[in-house]
């Protein structure tokens, strides 16, 4: 059962979930380049759509996974000219970049997304006042 906690944040707390947020890009691009692809670009318009997914998964406005994802994509490739495909991963808990991105690559439907073809992501991040820590990576190619 989700705590429905408010989710108030101080600039503290928004630093390190910059630095969460780029150190869960820079695992799954190292996870990439071992496998030869592309490294990904984050691009602030599709990290708006992760942060406002996990916000909406930590503040209890939706269940945690995958609701609304129609919606993002839609959202997202409509915005984005000449964007072909699109994949998100989720996942909570109290977990560092690297212990989240490595759980992601161990489950196949996850690492399939980290694989796949794309070249653009996002990547939100919010972290609850009790200590667990929302994330969403959004996947686009265009």
């Amino acid at each position: 059962m989700l705590s429905l906690q408010a989710c108030s944040q101080s600039p503290e707390q928004i630093s390190g979930e910059a630095q969460l947020q780029q150190s869960v890009l820079d695992y799954v691009n190292q996870y990439r380049r071992g496998r030869g692809l592309a490294p990904l670009k984050m691009m602030p318009l599709i990290t708006a759509e992760a942060l406002k997914h996990s916000k909406n998964m930590a503040d209890g406005r939706v269940d945690f996974g995958h609701d609304g994802f129609d919606g993002r994509a839609d959202r997202l490739m409509s915005q984005i000219e000449q964007s072909n495909a699109i994949a998100e991963n989720v996942a909570y808990g109290k977990f560092s970049a690297q212990e989240v991105v490595n759980r992601w690559i161990q489950s196949a439907g996850h690492r399939k997304n980290i694989e796949g073809k794309f070249n653009l992501t996002g990547v939100g991040i919010i972290k609850r006042n009790d200590g667990y820590i929302y994330f969403t990576q959004i996947f686009l190619n265009k």
